[in-house]
């Protein structure tokens, strides 16, 4: 968020906190992106506050309780409060269980796949609707479509994502075998606590095959996972490439170092397609 924004979510998640009996003296930023999460100490609870516009509150927060109940790797809601979404000065703010972490501790391939499988199971029970991959995918191919948002893409680099995006958008979309899935069950989105390892974040959840949710896991997660189409998983692998690239080329896109990334993996993309050639 945007310095000022950054200010009045903070305001906004300490002014709810407070009328809800949680005590406030500090609002640490542990990540800020299109959604600031906040540690709100003393009472050691994460706050996660979006703009109203862009979020999907109510369906995370009852999407996070009904995994919970069925026993999935999740990060819980924090007990202490109402399990709602709360809405102050154009923010809606949520409030989340905070874990203590060993700080750059990465987990097993072996537990990050049992984890990712249990999820997936939980998953199974759950009846929710949730929009497909390819609708993911489609909002990357409007961004490479649409120099207006991408001004510094090449007219190579945009043709390598609008074709990458569309044939790998039809493949795979015919292979069928689809399921609830997180969405974006990167390491980023990995906890290793004393409690297990957990996921959060389920904003991005929708419905395809396990291997799009694996190709967001280190390649060795895959190797651990049981039942995996390993040639859907390498084409799935290179499609979430395609579109983590389109993203970083997005002239609003505020990740650290991202221009370098989108140049780095365009040729990783290349490299890829080139490989997939091969093995075919």
């Amino acid at each position: 968020m945007r310095t000022m924004e950054a200010s009045r979510a903070k305001a906004a998640a300490t002014a709810i906190a407070t009328t809800l009996g949680l005590a406030v003296d500090d609002a640490i930023v542990l990540h800020d992106s299109n959604k600031l999460t906040l540690r709100l100490l003393p009472c050691d609870v994460l706050a996660r506050v979006a703009p109203v516009a862009e979020q999907i509150a109510p369906f995370e927060i009852d999407l996070a309780r009904r995994l919970t109940e069925a026993g999935c790797p999740m990060a819980a809601l924090d007990p202490r409060v109402e399990p709602a979404a709360y809405v102050r000065d154009g923010f809606v703010v949520t409030f989340w269980t905070h874990y203590e972490t060993a700080a750059h501790q990465e987990v097993p391939p072996a537990a990050y796949a049992d984890a990712l499988a249990r999820l997936h199971t939980g998953m199974r029970t759950v009846d929710v609707t949730a929009p497909h991959f390819t609708d993911r995918v489609e909002e990357a191919q409007r961004l490479v479509a649409d120099p207006g948002r991408t001004p510094e893409l090449a007219d190579a680099d945009r043709e390598l994502l609008a074709s990458t995006l569309r044939d790998l958008r039809r493949t795979i979309g015919a292979r069928g075998g689809e399921q609830l899935l997180h969405g974006e069950p990167h390491p980023g989105n990995l906890l290793a606590t004393d409690e297990g390892t957990l996921f959060i974040d389920l904003e991005t959840c929708c419905r395809g095959p396990v291997e799009f949710d694996l190709a967001h896991a280190p390649d060795e997660v895959g190797e651990h996972y049981p039942g995996v189409n390993h040639d859907l998983l390498r084409e799935c692998r290179i499609l979430v490439l395609a579109m983590i690239t389109t993203w970083r080329w997005d002239r609003d896109d505020r990740f650290p170092d991202g221009r370098r990334m989108g140049v780095e993996w365009l040729g990783r993309i290349r490299a890829a397609l080139d490989t997939e050639s091969r093995v075919r």
